[in-house]
């Protein structure tokens, strides 16, 4: 990350570096889409009349993370809920086995182009504002704008601190990808589970989706995010971002210390708008919903 800030790996780093790459969310029984459209990495459900918002959820993830937020802009958007194969009870397809990430994110910014939603104005969180960054990244020309919720360029940094680097990591990411079994399970996982969201209720949901993941799909793609250092690229994007990331206070986090944090590893983005969602863990749009509503519709209204 820029600056002097040092993210030391503590057991709270490791745990919201585990939060981070575990994006896990249940939502209600979803509506009949309007649409369908499946392709081999992913599929998306489409409904509502307007212009076109592509969400993209994390790791292991629903689309139901973004129901509540599809709901309130059907009326005035046509809204793209995004799913990654192998995530959530998404057939794995091609997914199935090797690398996830940089695949899947090809294969997103593909069908932005194909279905004529480019220039696209999307949504990210997790690994979706992973991917969302590195399309920013690599095929600037699909995104007009992007909202990247509480993602960072190079997950490792939250166990390695800043100084990580590929090859530092490569050990943790093999490990990772060793042990398939891990991806639902062990004390590691329970305790990152509590650091999600604030509510029981969701935390047993997201539980559920996470076993109804495919194991394979889940590792892959975590180790492969402990491989994607995106930084080297930060300064050359032109894609205008936003970042609406928690303050982890109800872990305890210090005031105004995750500001820091996020702001440094964005630091060599130009323009780059920040916005904090007060006492809220990983999943803003759940723990803040209020909250994470204004800075969407500030978003979009931009």
């Amino acid at each position: 990350m820029e600056g002097s800030l040092r993210i030391r790996p503590t057991l709270s780093n490791l745990i919201k570096g585990f939060v981070l790459a575990g994006a896990l969310i249940a939502g209600s029984q979803a509506a009949r889409p309007e649409e369908l459209v499946t392709r081999d990495r992913f599929s998306d459900e489409i409904a509502g009349q307007g212009p076109d918002i592509v969400f993209i959820p994390g790791l292991a993830s629903s689309r139901d993370t973004w129901k509540a937020t599809a709901a309130r802009l059907e009326s005035r958007y046509r809204v793209h809920l995004i799913q990654v194969a192998g995530f959530a009870g998404e057939p794995a397809r091609a997914n199935a086995s090797g690398p996830v990430l940089v695949p899947t994110a090809e294969a997103i910014a593909d069908y932005l182009e194909a279905a004529h939603l480019a220039p696209a104005v999307a949504i990210g969180h997790s690994l979706g504002g992973t991917m969302l960054l590195y399309i920013a990244e690599r095929h600037p020309e699909v995104l007009r704008k992007a909202m990247i919720v509480d993602s960072l360029p190079f997950y490792a940094t939250l166990m390695q601190g800043p100084q990580a680097t590929v090859e530092s990591a490569k050990p943790l990411a093999d490990a990772i990808r060793a042990n398939p079994a891990g991806a639902h399970g062990g004390p590691r996982y329970e305790q990152a589970l509590k650091a999600m969201a604030a509510s029981d209720a969701d935390r047993a949901r997201i539980a559920d989706w996470g076993k109804a993941s495919d194991a394979n799909a889940v590792i892959n793609a975590l180790a492969d995010d402990l491989q994607l250092d995106l930084r080297p690229g930060l300064s050359a994007i032109t894609t205008p971002l936003t970042l609406v990331f928690p303050d982890y206070a109800p872990l305890g986090a210090p005031a105004g210390a995750n500001s820091a944090m996020y702001r440094a590893a964005y630091a060599a983005v130009r323009g780059m708008r920040f916005v904090e969602a007060t006492h809220s863990l990983h999943f803003v749009m759940l723990d803040q919903p209020g909250e994470f509503a204004a800075a969407l519709d500030a978003f979009l209204a931009d």
